[in-house]
């Protein structure tokens, strides 16, 4: 192994900047005589537009224009569209909506932009939106699921009856009935998965630059997924050629999804930018950004788990409300189906399966991916069914779960929900996650806590995700408008060093250390000479950016392919120099070599030669040293593992401390153990903040009551105990770096985990149900409730 190649944990190359505060990001981006926009937000969740007075506004120092969606429809502007399709399980498309980048006639959620003007500065920008006067007519809305499902709910388009956007199913329910008829026990459970906000570190911004000389737009934006932001604005709103298009994500602070998508305000500050001849940004502030990022989970599910009477599982059945809000975001529909359906069978032996998952619309903030996207879901109702069944059955929590894991010998294994698992040592991760937490000695731990007035609860939770969602054609007979592939160009300078340009986008991942890892492991060049470029559509191939854990697997497996274009092609010019046949040189520790001999040339040598070709085998190999390779996976990789939480509660204020955290995960192969386990910490500060802090939440009438970081609580540091983290590793079988992804995990185990093991503090004082966040208020309510309080 190289002191900077896998397995090695190398420092992040990348965090010089950023410590040193020289990070550009797209508000950095200021161009010559720029201009700033700012939005006019609907303050209703549902009203009529019966008319926009900007005459005050145009007046106002440094205004350029107040452009709204009668302004839009007139120059063409397209709809924002949705990137998958669902068919429901009548046969139907799914129903999709206008979405219109400027409302023109309604407003259907709180935020929804109405007016966007454009001044000389952004203050100028912000004062005159305020004498912008929209004359409303608020009519009747609905924001919760079993709400807007009831007779009589306000409608939020009127060509979906009932506020249902598909009706969807998976599996076998013949099957499914049929164990549900021969089962000796049966377990229901009722759950409630949190609205969550993204709350990246950096609000979303974008910056619009429409160039009169060259007939060319250049956007910068805070993007996970530039190529598709121009794919998008190129063929549907924009509606301009790509090659006239250039889309530049620079350093982004961090994602986790919401930025993924293609938003209206990207559409408009190039619209705009036309419209007024200056560039125009836009930069969300925290409390816009509640109103207007695609929000994440939301869903409502019933869940019956058919099991023997000693525990062995037979059949699960789900039955899911998934709100999609006011409009369909880029991938919404893929979230509470193939991203969700298909994971529920877990990390378990489950002879059937049979899902329906309601996609309902509401008067609220279109939801989308958020970390985890659908997995999370999928492991949380599971692992809290799970854990039900084993109280009413007096099963342990630990061994039905072992009763039930999918075993070593099994692999590749096929589920009942469509995806099959290629490998995994599911009881190897289970034992390595109990031992760290010293599990046999709950018990003294938990009666400790009781001297000290507080209850101590144990959770558990074992977890699959898939990643690396693919292959293409598959997803795209699934519904998907684009391909999963991913891409890179490697180009090796005269002198040996090395760029590559990568599909893959960086927000926080470290893709400019690891990928350089990737390299440096195949071509023995320091990673100090190894450049990574991603961001731009100008110069990187054409790719699918980052999102789903996909960027080592499928964009670092893209790299290791390009190198070994490059080795190979490097080992006929090496041949020719050392006089020797092709198939008797060997590439190994950055030198080519001639088998069984210490005649032998190193990389760098031979990248001179492929440039300053006066000794080169020119009749056969072309000059330079610069390939490319596409890898369209042949299936998605399955990350798993087994997350344990101690808690500590207070009885009489039913406040909740995280003790103790161990998790055993197996990401696959591992380029740097640091940044591994860095990403695993944050997945797990995600995590627990679902559970116990976070929820956005809406009033009965539409409007968002956690809009601010005043209302809407993030975990920080004094919330959370030294992780306890291990890794057992099983490489991916078909991709060909091993590697599985990582950047999610947290998110998915740990939840359930928490709330199981809060559950398992209260089960003395006869709590048995809990659903997220487990508020102090919550808890402390059910304790009431339960003892026969006042709650």
């Amino acid at each position: 192994m190289s002191d900077q190649g896998l397995g090695a944990s190398v420092a992040r190359k990348e965090d010089r900047r950023f410590l040193l505060g020289k990070g550009r990001y797209t508000d950095d981006v200021t161009l010559p005589n720029q201009s700033y926009a700012v939005f006019v937000r609907s303050p209703h969740a549902n009203a009529a537009i019966r008319s926009i007075d900007a005459r005050q506004a145009l007046a106002a120092p440094g205004v350029l224009a107040v452009l709204t969606g009668e302004d839009a429809a007139a120059d063409d502007l397209g709809g924002i569209p949705c990137g998958w399709t669902i068919t429901s399980k009548d046969g139907s498309k799914m129903v999709a909506p206008p979405h219109p980048a400027l409302v023109k006639g309604k407003a259907r959620h709180t935020g929804d932009p109405v007016a966007m003007v454009i001044a000389e500065t952004r203050a100028q920008a912000k004062d005159a939106a305020q004498l912008v006067e929209v004359d409303y007519d608020p009519q009747p809305a609905v924001a919760h699921l079993n709400a807007a499902v009831a007779n009589g709910a306000p409608q939020v388009w009127d060509e979906a009856p009932g506020n249902v956007c598909f009706d969807w199913h998976l599996g076998d329910a013949a099957a499914t009935d049929a164990e549900f008829a021969k089962a000796e026990r049966v377990v229901a459970i009722d759950l409630t998965n949190n609205r969550v906000a993204p709350n990246a570190i950096e609000p979303r911004a974008a910056n619009g630059y429409y160039d009169d000389v060259e007939d060319r737009y250049t956007l910068y934006t805070t993007s996970q997924n530039p190529h598709l932001t121009r794919l998008l604005l190129a063929a549907y709103t924009l509606k301009v050629p790509e090659q006239k298009l250039r889309v530049v994500a620079p350093d982004v602070g961090g994602g986790f999804g919401s930025k993924i998508f293609h938003y209206a305000e990207e559409l408009l500050v190039l619209w705009a930018s036309k419209k007024v001849g200056h560039p125009v940004k836009w930069t969300s502030d925290r409390s816009e950004a509640f109103l207007s990022d695609a929000h994440g989970r939301d869903h409502v599910t019933h869940a019956e788990l058919a099991l023997t009477a000693d525990g062995k599982f037979r059949a699960l059945s789900v039955r899911t409300l998934a709100n999609m809000g006011a409009y369909l975001s880029t991938f919404a529909p893929a979230i509470p189906t193939y991203l969700h359906a298909t994971l529920l069978s877990g990390p378990y032996v489950i002879p059937a399966i049979y899902a329906e998952v309601k996609a309902i619309f509401t008067h609220t903030v279109p939801v989308d991916a958020v970390r985890g996207a659908g997995r999370p879901e999928a492991t949380y109702l599971l692992e809290r069914l799970v854990d039900k069944a084993a109280r009413e059955l007096g099963i342990d929590r630990v061994e039905i779960r072992r009763k039930n894991l999918i075993q070593p010998d099994q692999f590749p294994y096929q589920t009942p929900v469509a995806l099959q698992y290629d490998v995994g040592d599911y009881p190897a991760t289970l034992d390595m996650a109990l031992q760290a937490i010293d599990y046999g000695k709950f018990a003294e731990r938990k009666a400790e806590s009781e001297q000290r007035g507080k209850l101590r609860g144990f959770g558990i939770s074992t977890y699959i995700e898939a990643c690396g969602i693919a292959p293409s054609a598959l997803v795209g007979a699934l519904g998907a408008g684009a391909g999963l592939y991913e891409a890179a160009t490697v180009r090796v300078h005269p002198t040996g060093s090395v760029t590559v340009f990568t599909g893959s986008h960086s927000h926080g991942q470290g893709h400019e250390t690891t990928f350089a890892q990737l390299v440096n492991e195949r071509l023995g060049i320091p990673i100090e000479n190894i450049e990574i470029v991603h961001g731009d559509t100008d110069r990187i191939p054409f790719g699918m950016g980052t999102y789903g854990s996909r960027s080592a697997a499928v964009g670092g497996s893209a790299i290791y392919k390009a190198v070994d274009k490059i080795v190979d092609k490097g080992k006929k010019i090496a041949a020719h120099l050392l006089e020797a046949n092709v198939a008797d040189v060997e590439f190994e520790d950055g030198k080519y070599r001639v088998a069984g001999t210490d005649r032998e040339k190193t990389f760098g040598e031979v990248a001179f030669t492929a440039y300053v070709p006066h000794n080169y085998p020119i009749d056969t190999v072309e000059p330079g040293l610069e390939d490319s390779a596409f890898y369209d996976p042949k299936n998605f990789t399955f990350p798993g593992g087994c997350h344990l939480v101690e808690v500590e509660v207070d009885p009489e204020t039913g406040v909740v401390e995280v003790v103790d955290v161990a998790i055993a995960d197996d990401v696959g192969v591992i380029i740097n153990p640091m940044i591994v386990d860095g990403q695993a910490h944050g997945g797990l500060a995600h995590g627990i903040g679902q559970a116990l802090l976070e929820e956005c939440v809406y009033d009965t009438e539409g409007q968002l009551l956690s809009g601010s970081f005043m209302s809407y609580t993030m975990p920080r540091a004094a919330d959370l105990p030294s992780f306890k983290v291990g890794n057992h590793v099983t490489a991916c079988t078909h991709n060909p770096t091993g590697i599985k992804g990582v950047g999610e995990v947290g998110a998915i185990g740990v939840p359930p985990a928490v709330i199981n093991a809060v559950l398992d503090a209260l089960a003395p004082l006869g709590v048995t149900h809990l659903d997220m966040p487990a508020t102090p208020e919550k808890v402390w309510r059910a304790i009431q409730a339960a003892q026969g309080g006042a709650a």
